[in-house]
């Protein structure tokens, strides 16, 4: 049975709300309220699966359907993975605690709306574009080449910028280092950079499938490349960084923030 545009929109919303739920009860039993981080993709990748079998105008066949759901599989997936082996037996991440902190006492139940429910909304914001492109009907186009050859060179960049960040830090000789190389070279933050292209990417897909009338989903990039850039992302990792690894100072003066670029000689 297919559901109305609307219906199948809230139905994506029940479901990032209620796998929110479910981590936040598990959250309490593990004092963790980091282990959302886990499952951010999955709310935003699930939502899509949940439009691609709802909607009316995305049958299972449907090629740009499709296309956007194996994207949005594969981000989700692979982040998702990744962020729990990173995490595993290290316990609640430090930015958690610092939250976990300023609101006490009665954090737990707090946490349920400022950590969890949040993100459940600000996941199925993100999943505009998916909801667009697979409601749309119009045939496939160039712009449906261009996201998603943009949304596939964001998986991969991002893929390659964690794994080489992964293979520094498992290095004992780099401890206290700064990883400057690959391509951490030319940006900060190369697997931020990858995350934002996934969604311009999708974006575009969603402007090929409904025209202009699909051009409000654009908030979900602006969102998501927001957050990677003003919230939770570059600004909060590099806020006592310098503090913490002097050279990281020097790192800033010579290398992107965002966009990979060329690596900037230091003033004299």
């Amino acid at each position: 049975m297919r559901f109305s545009a609307p219906e199948a929109a809230f139905a994506g919303l029940a479901f990032t709300a209620a796998v929110a739920l479910v981590v936040w009860l598990e959250s309490l039993a593990r004092r963790d309220a980091s282990l959302i981080d886990r499952f951010w993709p999955v709310l935003i990748a699930g939502a899509g699966l949940v439009y691609l079998v709802l909607l009316p105008n995305a049958p299972l066949h449907e090629p740009r359907g499709l296309a956007m759901a194996v994207l949005a599989l594969l981000w989700g997936l692979r982040l998702a993975l990744y962020v729990a082996a990173r995490n595993w037996g290290h316990g609640e991440d430090r930015r958690y605690q610092a939250i976990r902190a300023r609101n006490q006492p009665g954090f737990g139940l707090k946490s349920l709306y400022l950590v969890f429910g949040l993100q459940a909304v600000l996941a199925w914001i993100v999943s505009a574009p998916l909801f667009v492109g697979m409601a749309g009907a119009r045939p496939l186009g160039w712009l449906d080449i261009a996201g998603g050859a943009l949304a596939a060179f964001g998986i991969g960049f991002e893929a390659i910028a964690d794994a080489q960040m992964s293979r520094f830090k498992a290095d004992p000789s780099q401890r206290g280092q700064v990883m400057d190389s690959g391509l951490w070279r030319y940006s900060r933050h190369p697997n931020y950079f990858g995350e934002a292209c996934v969604w311009w990417g999708l974006w575009l897909m969603a402007l090929g499938a409904a025209g202009l009338g699909g051009a409000w989903s654009v908030v979900s990039p602006l969102l998501m490349t927001w957050l990677l850039l003003r919230v939770s992302g570059v600004r909060l990792l590099e806020a006592d960084i310098g503090h913490r690894r002097p050279a990281y100072r020097d790192y800033i003066a010579r290398t992107n923030a965002f966009v990979p670029g060329p690596v900037r000689r230091p003033p004299k």
